[in-house]
């Protein structure tokens, strides 16, 4: 019952803040403490990872209604998913799996040149070919797919919930 509570009450959306920072705070010691420079497709992770989290504030700071917890969701499970993808591609590449490549440029329209406004943050300083190790042999790349396949799976469970909980509402006033 209070992780029920939790996951629907405005701490779900801080939750989910407090982990995009945490993740971005560690891809910045990897970077400024380590010296492991970020490729092109590190940096598209660091993207997700931000509107993670500014989703996640969003999510605490907004209303609590059904329609923008449902906002609140949709996009969290985008940048989920997206932070899936890119670091799927960032293993395989890692690993030799299949084709790809990466540039040594961001790749932005000029209308979000997020690399130009927030270097320090989003600049691509190497080319993509391995991920540091976090811990125990896991690649920095496994460890972001497992987060990400882990929390977008978290949303959909607290989402078909609330979709659930709702249409009962619904059909109870009716």
């Amino acid at each position: 019952m209070l992780m029920t509570n939790l996951l629907t009450s405005r701490w779900y959306g801080a939750f989910f803040a407090a982990i995009g920072i945490s993740l971005l705070l560690a891809a910045l010691f990897y970077q400024y403490a380590l010296g492991d420079e970020p490729c092109q497709v590190c940096i598209h992770a660091r993207l997700w990872v931000s509107a993670w989290g500014l989703t996640g504030l969003l999510v605490f700071l907004a209303p609590q209604t059904f329609g923008i917890r449902s906002l609140g969701h949709l996009c969290l499970l985008v940048a989920g998913v997206g932070l899936a993808e890119r670091a799927l591609y960032l293993f395989r590449l890692e690993n030799g799996i299949g084709d790809g490549s990466c540039e040594f440029q961001l790749g932005m329209p000029d209308w979000f040149a997020v690399d130009r406004w927030l270097p320090w943050l989003f600049e691509v300083r190497n080319l993509c070919s391995y991920t540091p190790e976090i811990a125990l042999g896991v690649s920095m790349a496994e460890a972001l797919l497992g987060i990400a396949v882990a929390l977008s799976l978290l949303v959909g469970v607290v989402w078909g919930g609330e979709c659930r909980t709702w249409l009962q509402k619904r059909k109870q006033t009716q």
